[in-house]
């Protein structure tokens, strides 16, 4: 009886919370990976683009691959996410990123390098939904608003695998150096992924199942979407940062090669003090003030860090618009689920990871046709978009 008694109390209880204190170590490590594994792919942009002698237009193409594979890999992550969990799909493709990252150095073609970089964009969109799930199940555990944290976990390791980058862009040529990340990525999933392997997503306590509605009101439909064009607006500028940044230091403004890796990791850096404080500035300020003023410091922030003459004060630019953008793309999901529940999460988060994938190659495009710094300044405009949506949509949202 006292052990029947003691596996009645655990059932009822839910998870210990041991096992969800290390669930949630364990998928923070995830997604400090993935900004980890990625910004050593961005910091390297300028060297891979002369190996492979890819004029403006044709670097865009390439990082197309990007996009191209993550959105196939996000559309079937969900059924794999179904079929397999969460946790497994994750560790999956935490093995899969860091292999794949070594492949861009290996090219010496712009068709080449977009090939392999759509095997890079599928392994990064898996682990992005992948892990986004097994956090959101997370967080439903612990009954705590910790989201936030996971994402600036996300750039902090963008912040460090940036950092890294500029300081040994001058030694070790991009091929030594990504080959170098894939080994810290492998170390870093097998001493990781068994704590995820061992535990199953979990549910909260006293969870019921409940039937989704077939189909949502029309303004509450319509209102999601505008929360999803309010995170692609920011998303964009995301992207575009992590991929054009250091080219526009080097190319446009002189700036050495580590001093160029430096402008993702001010944005990287900016970004996660902002997301780090997020739930105070919430508290303070509340959903929609923080909406419009974080999309007009972001917008402000890059017409500096993209017009400015001298590169420190670009630097500048680029950590204010870290610090404006940090948290609308979590800000906007959260609305969107509070309207229409998981519904709403994946189609404001689906049209917020399409601007941040999407959006390097429309800057490619817009640099062949004016200039980098011209076609830098789109992302001013969308972030002053997503704060101009946010205020006219402020009584709606209320509502």
């Amino acid at each position: 009886m006292p052990l029947l008694n003691k596996l009645a109390t655990v059932s009822a209880d839910g998870p210990r919370p041991t096992s969800l204190t290390r669930l949630r170590i364990a998928l923070t490590v995830f997604f400090a990976l993935d900004g980890f594994v990625f910004a050593g792919w961005v910091v390297r942009i300028p060297a891979i683009k002369e190996q492979t002698g890819a004029s403006a237009s044709e670097l865009g193409l390439a990082l197309l691959g990007v996009s191209a594979g993550a959105v196939v890999t996000m559309m079937l992550t969900g059924r794999l996410c179904r079929r397999f969990g969460s946790h497994a799909v994750t560790v999956g493709c935490g093995v899969l990123l860091p292999l794949t990252v070594a492949l861009p150095p290996l090219t010496h073609t712009p068709l080449a390098l977009g090939l392999v970089l759509l095997v890079f964009g599928a392994a990064y969109g898996g682990i992005n939904v992948a892990m986004n799930s097994a956090a959101v199940d997370l967080v439903a555990a612990l009954r705590r608003p910790v989201m936030p944290s996971f994402h600036a976990a996300f750039s902090l390791g963008g912040m460090v695998g940036s950092g890294l980058g500029g300081l040994v862009a001058g030694h070790l040529s991009p091929t030594r150096h990504l080959l170098a990340i894939t080994v810290i990525g492998l170390v870093v999933t097998a001493a990781t992924g068994p704590a995820l392997l061992r535990h199953p997503s979990p549910r909260p306590p006293g969870q019921i199942r409940t039937r989704q509605p077939r189909g949502l009101d029309r303004g509450v439909r319509g209102l999601v979407v505008v929360l999803g064009l309010i995170a692609l607006c920011t998303a964009y500028g995301e992207g575009a940062l992590a991929d054009w940044s250091a080219l526009h230091m080097e190319q446009d403004l002189g700036a050495r090669p580590g001093v160029a890796a430096a402008s993702y990791a001010c944005f990287a850096f900016a970004m996660t003090i902002g997301r780090l404080s997020g739930t105070a500035l919430l508290e303070r300020l509340g959903r929609t003030r923080t909406l419009v003023f974080g999309g007009a410091t972001g917008a402000a922030g890059m017409l500096l860090g993209s017009l400015a003459p001298w590169a420190w004060l670009a630097l500048v630019g680029f950590a204010v618009t870290g610090l404006g953008l940090a948290n609308i793309f979590p800000v906007a999901v959260e609305r969107a689920g509070a309207l229409a529940g998981p519904t709403g999460v994946a189609a404001a988060s689906t049209l917020g990871y399409g601007g941040m994938l999407l959006g390097p190659p429309a800057i490619g495009f817009m640099a062949d046709w004016f200039s980098l710094p011209t076609a830098l300044t789109s992302v001013a405009l969308l972030a002053a978009v997503a704060a101009t949506i946010a205020f006219a949509t402020r009584h709606t949202a209320t509502t």
